[in-house]
């Protein structure tokens, strides 16, 4: 593969300049320099002040935001559960689910505090999380685990856990949905799982990610309603012998468009409340104009913004309480979608900028009053984020070509920057299209460095998406929904069913097939290393044992959609997804225009620099012997230290601008996408490959042995396709240039994380020209770039007084995390990554 030459950036986009030439700075590897880039840094300790907001009212809600202590309450399982056993046998499964989404909106505690403008908690207080008992029935231990882990506990009062034991506990026994996988899986499978070569979502969980597109800004709940009994009339029982199915689908739509004007009628009710005991003349006004605005929506559509900002809240709320198991839950291009109404209001002198801006703010601190649901079993040992995924797209294209920027893109950026609060997320999506103005205004957040936003390319993700057979209008109103996977907003059902680990199925192949750290069996037999004369060889084996694991992960996760399908449908969803109700299927059963299952691929550096290694070293230099390399490694390199030393330093290793080691990651690429991509799925659909971790590259480290590129056992492997920890050496310029001989229009996303000192970009002036470091990733093809903008003696402060940096932002994969949140493993993570001192 030939290299790009370095230099000045044609008309074309062909060359793309070193980082130092863009920003201009030397580099410095002197000790005292890089300790000095700390004073650089624009991260201030939140000690004991409020906290940041551009008013008293949304200082205030941001603080009783961030204070809440996350619980679970049980009040959802409690109604679930009640309802099952007086029901369950009386009505189809769909109708049953639609059922007891009323039952609960009808009786569950509302929530209205004071300050609020939008309103309305998945619990009864924010940051308390329902549980999901149909899918993943909590044990007494779990809860007990939750109540005291170190890093993100969950309270919960030993009544409630009583309570549960006793209600709750019993009935699901035998009957959720994880049960339902586990006890249906094969050997083999099973063999894997547990050997960590992948993990599976939803065994724990909803699929997802999930976002929708307009419709819901110009239809409410009644207009649905209207075209689903339009749909059910319409019915031809005679010739259609799926009729009756379609039938009690779209019955069970009806009945939950009705749970979502039960739900938002009872805030109306308790605002007239509250408004009949309220002294203060001006909060009286307010909450006579909640009671007004949840009477019109989601019963109808929004006629403003405040309605529109509220009728979104209403319907995510709907859609994380009928069926969420840590799903993401996104309003898409959020900007784009209010920016009609703002605009109008602006000319009609009804809404200011200030108000609009209030109105954002206050729907952002109602996403982060939603923390994610905890997990069960093993899981629930280990601190994962309290993160729920929702992310919020802003720029990018609209559904017709032209730019999506607005004013309320600006706003948004505003919103991020003054709150820098845990969710929701945000992207920025730069097209060719897209002023530098708002460019540079996003660089600037990014300098702050709480890890938001991150940036996509719309050019890169459409032409993805028209690969996978969107329509180019419904590919422009596409992005990104949860972390780098992208979809066709509002019309595709895009199901993550979990993570590849890369690394542990060539570690597999050095063991011919058994799991090293466990001695068992967990793949096929591919031969024994030792005998293998030429680098075809490995690779030949290390292919066949990855079409091995490919295979048994496709299987069981087409029998998971089925049971999905069958069990566990979702109607309100369905209702706001394209062609759910024209088909009369359920989200999960193929209703949507488009149906797609990624399988996330992780550690591809880690496996490149591996294969890397044995090629230069054993093949051709013939520097060790593959006995040597492979003894040292299950030795996890002890006494061979001159060996490890040696590889590190003396092997290409990827994300160098490298062709050595780049083509083997090309070679590696395209091998997973032919594994994966086009396979069908059992809703009509396809699966396909993006380049995920989340922080799953964490604990596919921890259940591997030593890697042959000298990572040591139980050590992160490498996320998404960033490189390995440490080992682009040659700066963010070569990163890139390795990162776009990739094609990424053959995936549905790729990460990639990089972490700059922020004295890097203490200049207006160095603003813009990272902004054109970012339109150069992208000119290239690049997908995804996200940033950590903080030095290690920052994060090291945090770790010792956490207390002073309680609100310290982190991007972790494709998400953004409180530093002090997060255990000390995935603290060391972010720390190891390599730290540029120049662009």
């Amino acid at each position: 593969m030939t290299k790009i030459p370095q230099g000045k950036i044609d008309p074309n986009g062909a060359n793309l300049p070193t980082v130092k030439e863009i920003l201009g700075k030397e580099e410095s590897n002197k000790p005292a320099e890089r300790a000095a880039s700390a004073e650089g840094n624009f991260y201030q300790p939140l000690g004991n002040k409020i906290g940041p907001g551009m008013n008293p009212r949304i200082q205030r809600l941001r603080k009783l935001s961030f204070d809440a202590e996350p619980s679970i309450s049980i009040e959802r399982a409690l109604h679930q559960t009640a309802y099952y056993k007086a029901h369950n046998g009386k009505h189809s499964i769909p109708v049953m689910r639609a059922l007891t989404f009323l039952d609960h909106c009808e009786k569950k505690t509302i929530y209205l505090g004071d300050d609020e403008l939008i309103v309305g908690e998945r619990g009864p207080i924010p940051k308390a999380v329902p549980t999901f008992p149909e899918l993943t029935c909590h044990s007494v231990e779990d809860f007990h685990v939750l109540n005291t882990r170190d890093q993100q506990r969950y309270t919960i009062s030993q009544e409630d856990i009583d309570t549960f034991e006793k209600e709750v506990i019993p009935y699901w026994e035998g009957r959720t949905q994880r049960e339902r996988i586990f006890n249906h899986v094969p050997t083999e499978w099973k063999q894997a799982y547990e050997a960590g070569l992948f993990t599976e979502f939803m065994e724990q969980r909803a699929p997802g990610h999930t976002t929708l597109d307009g419709k819901i800004y110009k239809k409410g709940m009644l207009d649905f309603k209207t075209e689903i009994k339009a749909h059910l009339d319409s019915l031809d029982y005679m010739s259609d012998a799926d009729a009756n199915n379609k039938a009690e689908q779209l019955k069970a739509m009806d009945i939950s468009c009705d749970a979502a004007i039960v739900f938002a009628e009872r805030h109306a009710d308790l605002a007239e409340e509250k408004a009949r005991t309220e002294s203060d003349e001006k909060r009286k006004t307010e909450l006579l104009k909640i009671a007004e605005t949840c009477r019109w929506v989601p019963a109808n559509a929004p006629r403003n913004f405040y309605e529109a900002v509220q009728m979104y809240w209403f319907v995510h709320l709907g859609t994380v309480t009928e069926l969420n198991g840590w799903d993401a839950m996104n309003p898409g291009h959020f900007d784009q979608h209010l920016t009609p109404f703002y605009e109008k209001e602006i000319a009609e002198g009804t809404l200011t900028r200030e108000e609009a801006k209030e109105i954002i703010c206050c729907m952002w601190i109602k996403v982060n009053n939603q923390t994610a649901p905890p997990k069960v079993g093993i899981t629930a040992k280990e601190s994962g984020t309290y993160n729920d995924f929702t992310n919020i797209n802003i720029g990018g294209l609209k559904s017709d070509g032209s730019d999506g920027v607005s004013d309320v893109s600006y706003i948004m950026l505003e919103v991020v920057e003054e709150l820098h609060l845990l969710q929701p997320g945000s992207s920025v999506h730069i097209s060719h299209k897209t002023p530098d103005k708002f460019l540079n205004e996003a660089c600037k957040v990014i300098r702050q460095g709480h890890g938001y936003p991150s940036v996509f390319s719309p050019e890169t993700y459409i032409t993805e998406m028209l690969g996978m057979g969107k329509s180019l209008q419904d590919a422009r109103e596409g992005g990104c929904s949860g972390c780098i996977e992208v979809g066709a907003f509002g019309k595709e059902a895009y199901v993550l069913t979990g993570y590849l680990n890369v690394p542990k199925i060539f570690e597999v192949t050095l063991n011919n097939g058994i799991d090293p750290v466990t001695g068992k069996v967990a793949g096929c037999e591919s031969g024994d290393p030792r005998s293998f004369k030429t680098y075809d060889d490995l690779y030949n084996a290390f292919h066949k044992q990855m079409k091995y694991i490919i295979d048994q992960k496709i299987k069981v996760s087409n029998y998971i959609d089925t049971m999905f399908a069958k069990y566990a449908p979702a109607p309100f969803l369905s209702v706001v997804i394209e062609d759910c109700i024209s088909t009369g299927k359920d989200y999960y059963n193929g209703g949507p225009r488009y149906n797609t299952n990624y399988i996330q691929c992780t550690g591809l550096a880690t496996v490149t620099d591996s294969l890397s290694t044995l090629k230069h070293h054993v093949f051709e230099k013939e520097t060790f012997d593959m006995d040597r390399i492979l003894t040292a490694v299950a030795k996890n390199f002890e006494g061979e230290e001159f060996l490890r030393q040696t590889i590190l330093n003396r092997t290409p290793f990827f994300g160098n601008d490298d062709d050595y080691a780049d083509d083997i990651a090309l070679k590696v690429y395209d091998d997973l996408i032919n594994a994966i991509d086009g396979r069908p799925n059992v809703k009509g659909g396809e699966y396909h490959l993006n380049m995920l971790s989340t922080t799953c590259h964490v604990y596919f480290g921890k259940v591997m042995g030593a890697t042959p590129n000298g990572r040591l056992a139980a050590k992160s492997i490498s996320d998404g396709t960033s490189p390995s920890h440490g080992c682009d050496i040659n700066g963010p310029s070569a990163v890139i240039r390795s990162l776009t001989k990739l094609d990424h229009t053959r995936s549905g996303g790729t990460l990639l994380n990089q972490r700059f000192l922020p004295s890097l970009l203490k200049r207006d002036e160095d603003i813009a020209k990272l902004g054109q470091l970012i339109r150069s990733y992208f000119t290239l093809g690049g997908h995804h770039i996200q940033f950590n903008i903080v030095d290690t003696a920052t994060l090291k402060a945090a770790q010792e007084t956490p207390e002073d940096y309680k609100d310290l932002l982190v991007r972790m994969a494709g998400y953004s995390d409180y530093f002090n949140d997060m255990n000390a493993d995935l603290q060391q993570e972010v720390i190891d990554r390599t730290e540029n001192e120049s662009f």
